[in-house]
């Protein structure tokens, strides 16, 4: 890694200084207000984005976690000691890399000052276009599917070992780069990068170790997720249920059970993901692309969207310009 990149990652943080000076544990409420330690994304990054990073927290045991994103764990010097699941002991080190999904526990030995992890905090949602692009039938797709379904059928966990793998080294230190200097249009370079990763580590499956998946549900969500991908602007639920051979009811209450969003939602977030790449990478008109994404009332879609990014479309644009 470029050695100006690593010194400011190893950087004493507040949290870190705190601990150093006597606190004796890390302050949970940094995290999340639930009582179940569920860190929670939305304290993590800012409003709007789907992917951030931040640098594990040294010098303190890091208690037993769960999350409610995807965490990428990634070894940038040193090593750290991993429990998964309350049971499985993974050993990070340099250049390694670890893949959490929702559904797994997660707990840290106390890392020293050398010891630097770097955690990609990704909300399920940043890897709709991953999935469309790994087809075929392997452990990476499982653990993308896996962790947009809120229950623990699928891959917990994969631990790879691809520290002389080049390729997989540029990209990740790429992704880091990119956030910690707050590159232009980080989002649509960060969501290529990302899907270049996956698909680089699906060619070292011996690289790779993890939990067997569940094949049936899984391939069924991802048989929902492709349909809401290529028919957001005017597929049905109705219509889905026929092509899987499914009842409504029965479909309805699968999403929901899967993914943590009924169908309507996920044809919603579909569609403002679809919204804010038009508004970063076309010259269209809000209105225009109100409509290229399946919506004909105006005023509904701003309340939406600002519901969801904190802005209007015009200002959000004009932000990222």
């Amino acid at each position: 890694m470029q050695q100006e990149l690593l010194s400011r990652l190893k950087e004493i943080s507040p949290e870190e200084q705190a601990i150093l000076s006597g606190k004796p544990e890390i302050e949970k409420s940094m995290y999340t207000q639930n009582r179940e330690f569920i860190i929670d994304g939305k304290r993590m990054m800012n409003k709007g984005k789907l992917m951030d990073i931040r640098t594990h927290t040294r010098f303190v045991h890091f208690p037993r976690h769960s999350h409610d994103y995807i965490e990428i764990i990634y070894m940038c010097s040193g090593k750290t000691t991993h429990i998964i699941n309350g049971r499985e002991k993974v050993l990070l080190n340099k250049g390694d890399l670890l893949l959490l999904n929702r559904n797994a526990t997660h707990e840290i030995y106390p890392a020293l000052e050398d010891d630097v992890a770097v955690n990609f905090i990704v909300l399920p949602e940043f890897f709709d276009k991953t999935v469309e692009m790994v087809e075929d039938e392997n452990v990476i797709r499982d653990f993308i599917v896996g962790s947009l379904q809120q229950r623990g059928n699928g891959r917990d966990y994969i631990y790879f070992k691809v520290a002389d793998i080049l390729p997989v080294q540029n990209l990740i230190e790429n992704m880091i780069w990119s956030l910690v200097h707050k590159q232009g249009n980080t989002r649509n370079i960060n969501q290529t990068t990302m899907d270049l990763l996956m698909l680089q580590l699906a060619n070292y499956t011996d690289r790779i170790e993890g939990t067997s998946p569940g094949q049936y549900e899984q391939n069924l969500m991802l048989r929902v997720l492709r349909y809401v991908e290529e028919n957001y602007k005017e597929g049905t639920l109705t219509e889905l249920a026929e092509l899987l051979n499914q009842s409504v009811t029965g479909l309805s209450r699968f999403i929901k059970k899967n993914s943590g969003q009924n169908y309507r939602q996920l044809v919603q977030q579909k569609r403002l993901n679809q919204a804010v790449l038009l508004l970063t990478t076309t010259r269209l008109t809000v209105e225009e692309i109100i409509l290229a994404v399946g919506y004909d009332n105006t005023s509904y879609f701003h309340r939406i969207f600002r519901e969801r990014y904190g802005v209007t479309p015009k200002k959000y644009r004009d932000e990222r310009k």
